[in-house]
């Protein structure tokens, strides 16, 4: 046997022997009903004789299919005045600065909100008494679907108009929560709030939390779901997954973005250009087999560790050959993305220090602490524990603006 084939047939026994990715469980009998699934059934009463500004994209849609802009459009005694879109654009397929398009359907304009601006401004709003919000988010921190959301919000405040949320599950659940809380000071566009890194919970009870906490004022109603429970992960609403952004294509990509995803800003790909974002990361100066076995040391749960090559079509380290892992999540609920993020970080530190460029590692964690001690050399368990007083104190906060068991 060539040398060549007994790497083969050995990298082949290795990934034997690793467990097999985690299976989702069964759908729901019942499948969910959306806010914009409730809204429908009711012939959007809540909105009659309002002139409705909606901030949606492609993942608006009711269960059957049908798109949130046409049921306003079609719905009697709704008057639906102007579309808005927020990053990735009105279809999501878009990955860079987004401008103004038209609905083909409605014929109406769909104002960008990742453009030349981010709020919505006076000409926007022209015959506007009511915004809705109807956008799938995944449940972390720096996606930036709640800051359009936000945005919007302090608008409707100053402007006297009303605020609407079609509520959505959290596809990777309601009742983890890991991760440093963002600071006062540290809020933007990546950070829409003062919520842990995985925060579990949903656009409506964020949107609850944040003109309670923050004072907004204003009219803010949020149509609720129907059926869904905190401890549910996507795969148990019964409702079909529909992209939420380009590189975001099925629920394992969203569970582990919230931790791989954390490490964007450093010298790293993490799969943008690949089959599998999000899911994989690498480098041209990683050695794939020596992270995959200091990773492996750490026992983290619900997660194994297998070495990787790969070379990117588009994004950072285009038609250049990474090695790295692939983050291969074997059990969805005991998964811990952000904790297994900060291992990634600690294990490049530790192994690739000076190849590992971390000027940009604060920008999506935004927590200088968590920050200064991987460039120190903490045990990333250490770390993980600094972070309990915080989370202990957010799951305080949260409750009262929680609208699931």
């Amino acid at each position: 046997m060539t040398a060549a084939r007994f790497a083969s047939f050995a990298f082949g026994l290795c990934l034997a022997s690793l467990p097999l990715p985690a299976q989702a469980p069964p759908p729901a009998a019942t499948p969910v009903r959306t806010g914009i699934d409730v809204l429908a059934a009711d012939g959007c009463a809540q909105l009659a004789g309002r002139k409705v500004g909606l901030i949606t994209n492609h993942t608006g849609r009711t269960a059957d299919g049908r798109r949130t802009v046409d049921v306003l459009h079609t719905a009697k005694d709704v008057t639906l005045v102007a579309l808005f879109s927020p990053e990735h654009g009105w279809d999501g397929v878009l990955d860079e600065k987004v401008g103004d398009t038209t609905d083909r359907a409605t014929g109406l304009r769909v104002h960008s909100l990742y453009g030349e601006t981010r709020v919505p401004t006076d000409a926007m709003l022209q015959g506007v008494d009511t915004l809705v919000f109807d956008i799938q988010d995944i449940g972390c921190r720096f996606y930036t679907y709640v800051a359009t959301m936000r945005n919007a919000m302090e608008v409707a405040a100053k402007k006297g108009l009303r605020f609407v949320v079609l509520d959505r599950p959290n596809p990777i659940g309601g009742v983890a929560m890991e991760g440093p809380v963002l600071g006062d000071q540290q809020r933007d566009f990546v950070g829409a709030h003062r919520v842990p890194l995985r925060h579990g919970m949903t656009a409506g009870e964020l949107a609850r939390m944040i003109t309670g906490e923050d004072g907004l004022g204003g009219d803010l109603q949020i149509v609720r779901c129907e059926g869904w429970h905190r401890a549910d992960t996507y795969d148990r609403t019964g409702l079909p997954w529909i992209d939420p952004s380009p590189n975001m294509r099925r629920l394992s990509q969203a569970l582990t973005y919230p931790g791989i995803g954390l490490l964007e800003g450093t010298n790293l790909s993490v799969g943008r250009g690949t089959d599998t974002p999000f899911e994989i990361l690498g480098a041209p100066w990683i050695d794939g087999v020596a992270l995959a076995a200091a990773l492996r040391a750490a026992e983290l749960p619900g997660v194994a560790f297998v070495p990787v090559v790969f070379t990117p079509t588009a994004s950072k380290f285009r038609a250049e050959r990474c090695a790295g892992v692939h983050v291969l999540v074997t059990d969805w609920k005991a998964f811990q993305p952000v904790r297994t993020g900060l291992h990634v970080a600690c294990a490049l530190r530790r192994l690739f220090g000076e190849q590992w460029d971390t000027k940009k590692l604060d920008w999506l964690l935004k927590h200088p602490p968590t920050r200064d001690a991987i460039l120190a050399g903490t045990p990333a368990e250490a770390i993980v524990a600094t972070w309990q007083q915080e989370l202990d104190l957010f799951r305080l906060r949260r409750k009262p603006f929680l609208l699931y068991e």
